[in-house]
């Protein structure tokens, strides 16, 4: 393989390996005439700028070819998409013309090649999601599918080379991966991807509890795998002699996934039931798969109980990106509950290839629900009213898909998200049927616009011409379709009301001899206290501010101003000494360094992780000024840096700190007489720590309960942890985020 220039003979050893692999691996997709022009756009990648290399030190063409490699591979795509991921890195550096690729490898490539190079430009200007630019990105993507995947791709590949990269950067792109492309991957079916993508996103932002899950998963996983093997040998014998042509084996559930469950159950690991599944994978085709898939059902469920709340029937009717899988959870020994998923070897290539399988097995069932979910996300994009950050929390409504299927008093059927109400599918009907809507029967029965909607509902929507739709209907609805509509239309309200509003209050100081300024309106906005101009003119049109009162503050107004101290005056003029009120948890300015010891900036410790010293933390500019202090594990964490990133700031604590901050801790273990006394024995006496308070429930011999502490430092608060555990009788310690 010839280059303009050479290579280090270790780096041409890499490529020509990579290189081999890709094609490897995609020989059962590429035809002579696709490895040409996959082989040419290899060349080009490695011909151009091989000085180039990444943030983490890898050389340009070889992380192309980890992307192509994901793409064709792990995703399934064909020669363009992966002709597509080797071009990508040189048109981030600007080594190729658009016109360059057209020439080269035709219109569709140049295409998609387009909304990579609009992905490139907001990247290069290292754009935060809050940011408006990030609507386009999206929009983008929703223009050719091929777009998200390749983005996908390279962003799996990013988070898998993240440790090269320093701290602030780790946190910054596995915040984002975190917030926007697992959720996405998980929309288009990328089920494997998107785990890899989560748990890579855990060990980043959260190392410890990541490190803790994965060492008890190791120390476990002989008996797991025994407890697999028990499980599966009867299900094969009695499979078997029915004739049918299966594979069957344990899946562990990913770390994130495991995580999720701890918090959702309030429960440590040891106590998580479904930490793997079971899936039967069946060699059928045709008409013979969902039948053969229900004989597995069968033989599961007569040999283990099945719990019939668990069951998941997604083969009768699949998820919207295609997925079709059937699901239950029985009884297994020694009494534990296990999830079996039973699919053919169709539906699993399609649940881990997602979307793409769709190409591959064309007139899939999840195809519509794909462009349908596609129509949804332009429709949100498009508005150009939207303020970024309700966009971006829109959008995200859109991503998972837990669904529930209901039906018109016509027998058409709906697909909704799950948790919609009956406003949500007024809206999907038609944005004036959800405006007029004033409730409806289900099976006959009146309900009313908050009414949660169940699977197999058959709703008829009610409608009153002197509804019109009011502000709390936003917190109803749980579609983006509907939440778009509605501030729409509330916004097109709001307006009507601010002109009349303005209208009334210019008619009424003119006669009174006075005139509206530009510069009386903020003025009188400041001293009514609204949010905005349009907020204060409302006001006047509801009567919310009278209008004499507006002319009596224009008559004493000059009186007021003349009163105001110098002081107050001039700190007016500047915005760079912004401060908050100091309450009983802010610091002293000893024990914190922010952002390279920033001076006169008040700050206090944000009240949902309670950091305390020694903890990895970074600050948070809140919109009232000041700065609070997080975890850098906060929950709320991933969120503040991918919406918010221009607002964090750097913080560390200083040497020789002395302040005394607020610690929870979780308890559990067994309801002994005198156990309580023994843990506040510790913290109080083998500790001399303050206590400020402890809770315990009891429930069948056993109990759970928290504890709050007054700690100098996170090894102190360690200590503490470590001789509660030693307390006969407590099984589990840990911190909690919130007292």
């Amino acid at each position: 393989m010839e280059t303009q220039n050479e290579l280090s003979a270790i780096e041409r050893k890499e490529v020509i390996n990579k290189y081999r692999s890709l094609l490897k691996s995609s020989k059962n997709i590429f035809n002579k005439e696709d490895l040409k022009e996959v082989r040419t756009a290899m060349l080009m990648a490695l011909s151009r700028k091989k000085e180039i290399r990444r943030k983490t030190g890898i050389l340009s063409a070889v992380h192309s070819l980890d992307v192509a490699q994901i793409v064709g591979s792990e995703i399934g795509l064909g020669r363009t998409s992966v002709t597509c991921a080797l071009l990508y890195d040189l048109l981030r550096n600007d080594d190729m013309e658009k016109h360059e690729i057209s020439e080269i490898f035709g219109e569709n490539v140049e295409a998609i090649v387009s909304g990579l190079l609009k992905v490139r430009e907001l990247y290069d200007k290292d754009t935060s999601i809050e940011t408006d630019n990030f609507r386009k990105l999206l929009l983008t993507f929703a223009q050719d599918v091929r777009v998200i995947l390749i983005i996908i791709a390279d962003r799996l590949q990013v988070m898998r080379t993240l440790h090269l990269l320093d701290e602030e950067r780790q946190h910054k792109i596995a915040a984002e991966v975190g917030y926007l492309y697992a959720p996405m991957a998980h929309r288009l079916g990328l089920y494997a991807i998107k785990s890899e993508m989560e748990d890579l996103v855990m060990k980043f932002t959260n190392r410890e509890m990541y490190s803790f899950i994965a060492k008890k998963l190791n120390e476990t996983k002989r008996a797991r795998d025994k407890y697999i093997g028990d499980f599966i040998a009867p299900l094969k014998k009695e499979l078997t002699d029915m004739g049918l042509k299966f594979d069957i084996k344990g899946r562990t559930k990913s770390i994130h996934s495991i995580h999720n469950k701890m918090k959702k159950q309030n429960t440590p690991f040891e106590k998580v039931y479904d930490l793997f599944a079971i899936r039967v994978i069946l060699d059928s085709e045709g008409n013979t798969e969902k039948p053969d898939c229900w004989k597995v059902y069968s033989v599961v469920t007569d040999k283990y109980q099945p719990n019939p709340s668990r069951l998941r029937d997604w083969l009768s009717i699949p998820k919207s990106n295609g997925y079709e899988s059937l699901h239950t959870t029985v009884l297994g020994p020694e009494k534990k509950w296990v999830e079996v998923q039973i699919r053919t070897n169709r539906m699993n290539e399609v649940a881990e290839k997602g979307l793409a399988a769709h190409w591959k097995y064309k007139g899939g069932s999840g195809e519509k629900g794909m462009d349908e979910w596609l129509s949804n996300i332009r429709e949100v994009l498009e508005n150009p009213e939207r303020n970024a950050v309700d966009f971006i929390d829109d959008f995200k409504l859109n991503l998972y898909d837990e669904e529930v299927f209901v039906f018109t008093p016509k027998g058409d059927l709906r697909r909704l998200p799950k948790g919609a109400t009956i406003l949500d599918f007024a809206f999907d009907i038609h944005s004036e049927v959800g405006k007029k809507c004033t409730g409806a029967k289900i099976n006959g029965k009146h309900v009313s616009i908050k009414h949660e909607v169940s699977n197999g509902d058959h709703i008829e929507i009610i409608t009153a011409n002197n509804q019109v739709p009011r502000p709390e209907w936003v917190n109803i609805v749980a579609t983006s379709r509907a939440k778009t509509k509605l501030k729409q239309t509330l916004r097109e309200i709001e307006y009507k009301e601010a002109e009349f509003g303005k209208e009334t209050l210019v008619r009424r100081l003119k006669n009174w001899k006075m005139e509206l300024t530009d510069q009386l309106t903020h003025q009188l906005v400041k001293h009514f206290k609204t949010k905005s101009i349009n907020d204060f003119f409302r006001d006047v049109s509801t009567g919310a501010i009278d209008v004499m009162a507006v002319k009596e503050f224009i008559l004493h107004k000059d009186d007021k101003e003349s009163e105001k101290p110098i002081e107050e005056i001039a700190s007016l003029k500047s915005a760079t000494n912004f401060v908050v009120q100091e309450d009983e948890e802010s610091q002293s300015s000893d024990v914190l360094m922010i952002d390279k010891n920033l001076k006169n900036v008040d700050y206090s410790l944000a009240k949902c992780c309670n950091p305390i010293f020694g903890d990895d933390i970074f600050g948070f500019v809140v919109a009232i000024g000041g700065i609070k202090i997080h975890r850098k594990s906060c929950p709320n964490a991933p969120e503040m840096r991918t919406k918010f990133g221009y607002r964090i700031v750097n913080a560390q604590w200083t040497d020789g700190a002395s302040a005394s901050f607020q610690a929870t801790l979780k308890v559990t273990g067994t309801d002994d007489i005198g156990i309580v006394s023994n843990i506040s024995q510790v913290i109080t006496k083998d500790m001399s720590m303050k206590m400020r308070s402890i809770s315990i429930d009891s429930n069948e011999g056993s109990f759970e309960g928290s504890v709050t502490v007054f700690v100098n430092d996170t090894n102190v608060l360690n200590t503490l942890i470590r001789k509660i555990k030693n307390v006969k009788g407590v099984y589990a310690v840990s911190r909690i985020d919130r007292a």
